[in-house]
């Protein structure tokens, strides 16, 4: 889907008046599990700086399972919008939009529990919104300026999963494919594919430097622009 400068630019002028003109740029980053949005996140903020642009993790507003036992909690189909506080992480991102920081909550993948620590995000000039779901949440859209989605095939993002989850949760490779076959590929087909239609720019093949390229300049486009004087 084409989305240029001059189509974002007319999107972005709309907003900061009667908002503030300081309200963060809100971005929203999308696509299947293994897809590669962390990577792309991750790329912009390091292109942009940290200083200017945060991530804000959907995955981190999983519901806090510690009220039901290990085996219960194994039993829950962590890929169902419904596994996230998604209320929450609206009221959060809505405080962000009009310059108020929060405290998100940590979220522990090997015991399924909310740490009890938290994590204070600030209203930086542009906020980025990473997750499975972010697409297929209206009021979660409603609050974002740009949405994207990375859509990889299927085999590259088991691959990614299998590995992410091996070495960073502490999974078997049984359970990765169980979970992938049990809950993760029949929700993607459900929620997280149907929500690509909502995106203003859709990049293929996970990490692709040209989108990360446009991602970037729009955010400079839009820092230079609220800064210019009126």
């Amino acid at each position: 889907m084409a989305f240029d400068l001059a189509t974002f630019s007319g999107r972005a002028a709309a907003w900061p008046h009667g908002e503030g003109e300081d309200r963060p740029l809100i971005i929203g980053i999308a696509g299947g599990s293994g897809s590669g949005k962390s990577t792309i996140v991750q790329s912009v903020v390091d292109i942009v700086g940290s200083d200017v642009v945060v991530q804000f993790p959907h995955d981190a507003y999983y519901r806090d399972q510690e009220h039901l036992t290990y085996e219960e909690r194994l039993q829950i189909n962590y890929d169902h919008p419904d596994s996230l506080e998604n209320e929450l992480m609206i009221k959060h991102l809505a405080a962000l939009r009009s310059g108020q920081p929060v405290d998100r909550p940590v979220y522990d993948f090997s015991s399924h529990t909310r740490a009890p620590e938290t994590v204070r995000v600030e209203p930086e000039s542009v906020i980025i919104v990473d997750g499975i779901l972010v697409l297929a949440e209206p009021e979660l859209r409603a609050l974002m300026d740009l949405r994207v989605y990375i859509d990889t095939d299927a085999d590259l993002r088991l691959l990614r999963r299998l590995q992410r989850d091996i070495v960073e949760r502490g999974r078997t490779v049984d359970s990765v494919l169980a979970q992938y076959e049990k809950t993760v590929r029949p929700m993607h087909l459900q929620f997280v594919e149907p929500s690509k239609r909502y995106a203003d720019i859709i990049v293929p093949e996970g990490y692709n430097p040209g989108a990360i390229g446009t991602v970037t300049s729009m955010i400079r486009h839009f820092l230079t622009e609220r800064n210019a004087p009126v």
